[in-house]
């Protein structure tokens, strides 16, 4: 019997079309975004005067090329600069225009140049904000709960509060005012959490390493860390390698200096979560648990252009857990898939086992049955794929 032929590949999604999700991003939720930088600091007025370059830019400019003396201005080159610089932002690949935002951002900030304002993180004050809100001291006191529960029961949980926290999101809530009050749907859309337990069984996963890659700091990143301390202290893992950002990305995105605020939010909590905290602090202190930020994790491309070295660095995982709505862009191809296109199809390319968890905030999705689809559309039209009411946990071994 002749093999069944693949569907054909979408194109990667722009942001040319107005009134669709990506256009919003590009005309509205970057803009805010520079507003509240600029409104966060005292910058001078050379960085005031970049960041309002920057917002006209977003408006009514095209792509600019980084100075030329930018430090890492030959690694953006490869990475596409040269073939989009002077082309409009919405007429180039949307998760290429978002990621290079970011970049400019920083630039305009001197995040990167010598200066007073050099290695401040511009999303700092709302980082914290999140670490210090009340509604994380109502997850954590929630810890206390789950002690002296079985252990699997205790696993799930904190594997859903990893997957819920991605809702924790604070560029999502700045283009969509409404997002903090949806409650989400209990349901997911795709469930593989069996598989996913499968491959993370003691006693043999207790050998094994297992790569996280973060998405968001704050209150998403605490349930991550509750959740590794969980894996390790019960043979689920023998290690774990927690990926982040080399530098501030989006607004929320979790770089080493947020590790750190969030462990000593959690060292300094009562009860269980304290607990956890110490775990994870002495965990880093003997090498189970490290952090790792490779150059790629802020790479306006999709995985299957990793480098070698971190393709290696999978390759050996008994697991990569891939976390949150951005990285599931850069995981199956930022693309319009027909959302009944298996997972397994669009990440086969991935060198080991693998597993996403998210919340649905923009509009790439696939694995969903064609009956899940159906309903989603009856009941909500498209909004289901960009609401961050909606969840999955999709596994490929």
């Amino acid at each position: 019997m002749a093999d069944t032929p693949l569907p054909p590949v979408p194109p990667v999604i722009l942001g040319d079309e107005p009134g669709s999700f990506p256009h919003g991003v590009l005309a509205e939720r970057h803009p805010a975004i520079i507003r509240r930088v600029r409104d966060a600091f005292p910058y001078g007025p050379d960085i005031r005067r970049s960041l309002d370059a920057l917002l006209t830019s977003c408006a009514e400019g095209v792509v600019e090329p980084l100075p030329a003396d930018a430090h890492d201005r030959d690694r953006w080159r490869a990475w596409g600069l040269d073939a989009y610089a002077g082309r409009s932002w919405y007429e180039v690949p949307w998760l290429w225009s978002e990621s290079y935002f970011y970049r400019l951002l920083l630039e305009a900030v001197g995040y990167f140049r010598p200066g007073p304002w050099q290695g401040l993180d511009p999303f700092r004050p709302f980082k914290l904000a999140e670490l210090d809100a009340p509604e994380t001291d109502d997850e954590l006191a929630a810890l206390d709960g789950l002690e002296g529960r079985p252990e699997p029961e205790r696993a799930q949980a904190l594997l859903h509060g990893s997957l819920w926290g991605n809702r924790a999101d604070l560029g999502f809530r700045l283009s969509d005012a409404g997002a903090r009050d949806r409650a989400a749907v209990p349901g997911l859309v795709a469930d593989d959490s069996e598989e996913l337990w499968a491959l993370l069984a003691p006693p043999r996963a207790a050998d094994g390493t297992l790569c996280l890659v973060a998405d968001n700091a704050g209150r998403e990143l605490i349930p991550d860390l509750l959740l590794a301390a969980h894996l390790l202290a019960h043979g689920r893992a023998g290690r774990i390698v927690l990926h982040v950002k080399p530098y501030p990305y989006y607004v929320s995105d979790a770089t080493t200096a947020d590790v750190v605020d969030a462990l000593r939010r959690l060292t300094a909590a009562p009860g269980a979560a304290g607990g956890y905290g110490r775990r994870l602090w002495a965990a880093m202190a003997d090498g189970t648990l490290t952090v790792r930020a490779h150059p790629f994790a802020a790479a306006p491309l999709p995985y299957g252009r990793m480098p070698q070295d971190l393709r290696a660095e999978f390759a050996g995982a008994t697991l990569t857990i891939v976390k949150g709505d951005l990285n599931y862009r850069r995981l199956v191809g930022d693309r319009l898939w027909p959302p009944t296109t298996p997972f397994g199809e669009v990440t086969a390319y991935f060198p080991g086992p693998v597993a996403a968890l998210r919340t649905l905030k923009s509009d790439v999705i696939t694995g969903l049955s064609a009956g899940t689809e159906a309903a989603l559309t009856a009941a909500e039209g498209q909004g289901w794929r960009t609401g961050g009411t909606h969840a999955l946990i999709q596994t490929r071994k």
